[in-house]
């Protein structure tokens, strides 16, 4: 995809969304890492439905250690993997109570150090809750990057450098939102709406779908 469209491609999606948000729900740094943590092979709206309760009562590491990994795996049990994404939330409290003072780095390389804690779930911590311009590919980010044309490549960290290098510096900190939500609601798996896609005439996918 030529520059000029790039810039384009997000000048429209901007225009229809100037504030993308994520659709987890979270109340500080910390409860958006566990939900993140947590949303690894499950949906946005079952770990919104785990954690309703759960944050009403933990908004803390010290407070998860309290909570204890039994308990936690009560408030989680409806999502999958839950016995080890547990452990791994408690664990990670456990570190961040002892080395880092109860408070989430701001910090790619620190939070990686935490378990169940990966380069993706870091860059989606650093981009929505301190702002900072990281690109987290997920399998919507992953489709759009090479189905567009925009940032082919044959693993996620290829296509999120590739991101980081043709996104306008502009439209890089919501630009994770953006492409995630087009993935997900219109540049669709199975079956893209490109008929509804705003940014159609600027997509070098071959397969485009038409109105029936």
């Amino acid at each position: 995809m030529k520059k000029a469209d790039i810039e384009t491609f997000f000048a429209r999606l901007q225009a229809a969304n100037p504030e993308p948000k994520g659709e987890l729900n979270w109340t500080n740094p910390y409860t958006l890492l566990v939900a993140v943590a947590l949303s690894a092979q499950a949906t946005d709206v079952g770990v919104n439905k785990a954690t309703e309760k759960l944050f009403q009562e933990v908004s803390t590491p010290q407070e998860m250690l309290e909570l204890g990994e039994e308990g936690l795996k009560q408030h989680i049990k409806t999502i999958g993997l839950y016995n080890s994404k547990a452990k791994n939330v408690i664990k990670a409290a456990e570190i961040l109570v002892r080395d880092f003072g109860g408070v989430v780095p701001q910090d790619r390389a620190a939070l990686e150090t935490l378990p169940g804690v990966g380069r993706k779930t870091a860059n989606v911590v650093l981009n929505i809750a301190f702002g900072a311009p990281t690109i987290a590919v997920d399998t919507h980010l992953f489709r759009v990057g090479n189905r567009t044309g925009m940032a082919p490549g044959k693993t996620p960290l290829a296509v999120e450098l590739k991101l980081e290098k043709c996104i306008p510096k502009q439209y890089l900190r919501h630009a994770h939102h953006w492409l995630i939500l087009h993935g997900r609601y219109v540049c669709k798996a199975r079956k893209p709406d490109c008929p509804a896609c705003i940014v159609n005439d600027l997509c070098r996918f071959k397969g485009k779908t038409v109105a029936v």
